[in-house]
Parts: C-alpha cells; sequence; structure tokens
C-alpha cells in the first residue's frame, strides 16, 4: 500500500523516495495528465512547448515527469513532463 501525503507537502522535506511518492499522488489525482500543458504524462508535450529553446543540462531530462514545486513557498503543486518543468522554470521562474 503507497502512503498518501497531504498536499501540498514542503518539497524540501521529502527524500528522493517520497518525492517519487508525492509524484505519483499527484499523477492520480491529475489523472495522468500534466499539470501545466494537460498533455498524458506518459507521452510528450505539445509542440508549443518542446519548440521552446532551453539551457539546462541533459541529466535535468533523464526522468520524464518530475514533481513541480514552488520556488519560493517550496510547497509541491503537480506532476509535469520534465520539459513542461524546464519551460516553467526558465520561462515563467516557476
Amino acid at each position: 500500500m503507497t502512503k498518501e501525503f497531504i498536499l501540498p507537502t514542503d518539497f524540501t522535506k521529502l527524500n528522493p523516495r517520497k518525492k517519487k511518492q508525492v509524484r505519483e499522488q499527484y499523477a492520480r489525482m491529475q489523472k495522468g495528465l500534466c499539470m501545466y500543458c494537460n498533455e498524458p504524462l506518459d507521452g510528450q508535450p505539445p509542440e508549443r512547448i518542446t519548440s521552446l529553446p532551453l539551457n539546462f543540462p541533459a541529466h535535468f531530462f533523464k526522468y520524464p515527469v518530475h514533481l513541480q514545486h514552488n520556488h519560493d513557498t517550496n510547497m509541491t503543486e503537480g506532476a509535469v513532463h520534465c520539459y513542461c518543468n524546464a519551460v516553467m522554470w526558465q520561462y515563467e521562474g516557476r
């Protein structure tokens, strides 16, 4: 049985295993859709997002789904494609 977390939760207090559990919980709550682009998390984000140039190291894209969190409050927001996460950070400061 997977532990359910009270969401949002403080990202900085999660170890890697708990981050994975929280990411999976968000994915279930979001019915498998990216909270940013609303496309299936097991697929690719739309071209309007993937066509944007990014300045991120390759290892950032190692895992296809990321746990998005607010960098000011450290509170989790949802599960997103890694590319959507990079776009949110680079273009929106999120």
